[in-house]
């Protein structure tokens, strides 16, 4: 086959949803993943633990706002935290965002601001894969920009972490608000008048998590060098027009053979919304997907 001729259109969809049913557990992960790190010959950290935090955002500064903030007003005294953000110049609000809190000096904190092609940032996977084989941490926490590290979560995930040699595991719960409208107040964000901002506790509620999934993947540094994150699927690594939904995160964990271990981590809260501006289309589209959103919520 001619490898200089564009892939033909059905090809891609195929492949897709060929990957979330494997992923479902329906095909062995070993026919793609290399073998990993066995637990014995992957390091068992103590003491002050080095964790990168990745983030991803695109016209999400409104919530990056929130979380980023959240490692200024709870810096970590017992872990050296690098917070990494992949975002693209041309989201401008973001953008501004970031040459903020450059400038915000945050003790156990370094910013690090990785800019891609807005196609390779619609894919999630590729952001993340990059930082996982990259990292030199000991645990990287791959997350989302609307989740929050408050009061004693970043100390007491480097207390649960000691000596610990996992391949991935999870808080066991985290704070979540109820699925805020556009309109909220929350989401007040004037890129003229930057500044740290925080919560209000009481709009949040506690859930039980039962799986690490997509905002609270926590990987065992060996391994994220290693695998990388679904570095050994081509078709995640694909630049894409435009935002992707997540797939990858359910195949991360097929490929590392695990749901992840619960851990009891204090303080972590995510801020729930209706819509998602991040994705293109009408706003038929828009009000459909708001409302199915909503509805999956309920149930």
């Amino acid at each position: 086959m001619d490898n200089s001729q564009p892939t033909p259109k059905w090809y891609d969809p195929l492949v897709g949803r060929f990957l979330r049913l494997a992923a479902s557990g329906w095909v062995p992960a070993s026919l793609f993943q290399k073998p990993l790190p066995p637990e014995s010959e992957r390091a068992a950290r103590t003491g002050v633990l080095d964790i990168e935090i990745v983030s991803h955002c695109w016209q999400y500064a409104h919530f990056l706002a929130y979380q980023l903030s959240s490692l200024v007003l709870y810096p970590p005294t017992r872990a050296r935290v690098t917070m990494t953000v992949y975002y693209n110049g041309e989201d401008a609000r973001t953008r501004a965002l970031l040459d903020f809190f450059s400038r915000q000096r945050v003790p156990g904190v370094t910013w690090n601001w990785r800019e891609l092609p807005k196609t390779s940032l619609f894919r999630r996977a590729i952001g993340r894969n990059q930082a996982a084989l990259n990292s030199g941490a000991d645990w990287v926490w791959f997350t989302d920009c609307d989740l929050m590290f408050r009061k004693g979560c970043l100390d007491g995930l480097a207390d649960a972490l000691q000596a610990r040699r996992d391949a991935l595991v999870f808080p066991a719960r985290e704070r979540i608000t109820t699925l805020l409208a556009d309109d909220d107040p929350m989401f007040n964000f004037d890129p003229e008048q930057l500044r740290v901002v925080d919560i209000d506790d009481s709009r949040f509620v506690e859930q039980r998590r039962t799986r690490a999934t997509g905002p609270l993947q926590i990987a065992h540094g060996d391994i994220a060098r290693a695998a990388g994150y679904c570095d050994s699927l081509s078709y995640y690594q694909k630049p894409a027009e435009k935002w992707c939904k997540a797939h990858e995160d359910r195949a991360f964990r097929w490929l590392l053979g695990t749901r992840g271990e619960p851990l009891e981590i204090p303080g972590v809260y995510r801020i729930r919304h209706i819509s998602k501006g991040r994705y293109t289309g009408s706003r038929l589209n828009t009000r459909i997907r708001s409302r199915v959103r909503k509805a999956t919520s309920e149930l």
